[in-house]
């Protein structure tokens, strides 16, 4: 089975994650235009904004219209975009409230901080974009690429919490994240503009920000949000919350591992590389 777009055929695997993308639109559409939901608007406007975003990169850079490229600069764009807005609700609900029951369980699950729904409902348009980005121009590996499965997740998560407006400050907090996102993108680009010298301060700076996010903000905090789904499970209602919560967290903490030793081999190669061209210089 293959389905046509964009004049390359598309295999099983793809038309599927492109069914379940345009099952998901439908299904906000509905529920903003029949269900009144006009405050997952901000769902759309999401996708719209860095679908925008991608025009953008596209025609200021227009030296640089490597699909990958303009992909990795618009991530980048979330995630300072996210990491700004769930620093500012993190940060408002400190000053305001105090830590006291700031992460106690119906606090968590129940209710909702100020614009954590608005910032939640705007990553998940991301996500949605750029799902269709990178089935549009393959940008993933692999017979069923994690990348894909990742946002598919994601976007089931996000949404679900969205219509049955639960879980919705848990959520944020797993954006927390995204701090380490700014360095993977930004390591990326970097690499695409040809500026691999392993030896530069600026370099070593990003490897150090790196590693310390990536323990910080992204294995840290999934832990944590793990371990208090399990230590609360009793005080969860029955229904999807918990199972669902729990079987995103295990898909993030394992997409941890898989990232950290991708990170590391990522090191170890940029090292040798820059040994390599040392030795030759010298030779």
């Amino acid at each position: 089975m293959a389905t046509e777009m964009g004049g390359e055929k598309r295999n099983t695997v793809e038309t599927f994650f492109i069914v379940t993308l345009f099952v998901w639109l439908g299904s906000v559409c509905f529920q903003i235009l029949f269900n009144k939901r006009s405050e997952l608007v901000s769902v759309i406007a999401g996708s719209l904004f860095y679908q925008t975003s991608n025009s953008l990169v596209r025609f200021f850079f227009s030296t640089q219209k490597d699909p990958l490229f303009v992909n990795t600069s618009v991530s980048l764009l979330h995630s300072l975009v996210t990491s700004a807005s769930v620093s500012f609700i993190l940060f408002r609900e400190l000053l305001t409230n105090g830590s006291s029951g700031m992460f106690d369980h119906s606090q968590l699950v129940e209710n909702t901080w100020p614009w954590a729904f608005e910032a939640l409902s705007f990553s998940c348009g991301y996500f949605a974009y750029d799902q269709w980005d990178m089935l549009r121009y393959r940008l993933y590996s692999g017979w069923i690429p994690s990348i894909l499965v990742h946002h598919l997740v994601l976007l089931i998560c996000f949404t679900l919490a969205l219509y049955r407006n639960v879980t919705i400050n848990y959520l944020i907090l797993t954006l927390i994240c995204e701090l380490h996102s700014i360095f993977l993108h930004v390591r990326k680009v970097r690499r695409m503009a040809g500026f691999r010298n392993a030896k530069s301060t600026l370099v070593k700076i990003e490897w150090f920000l790196n590693w310390f996010t990536f323990f910080v903000a992204r294995s840290a905090p999934h832990i944590l949000i793990t371990t208090k789904l399990i230590r609360d499970a009793h005080k969860f209602e029955k229904g999807v919350e918990l199972p669902l919560a729990l079987f995103g967290m295990a898909g993030m903490n394992l997409l941890n591992i898989g990232l950290g030793l991708d990170l590391f081999k990522a090191c170890k190669r940029e090292r040798k590389f820059q040994q390599r061209n040392i030795h030759d210089h010298r030779e």
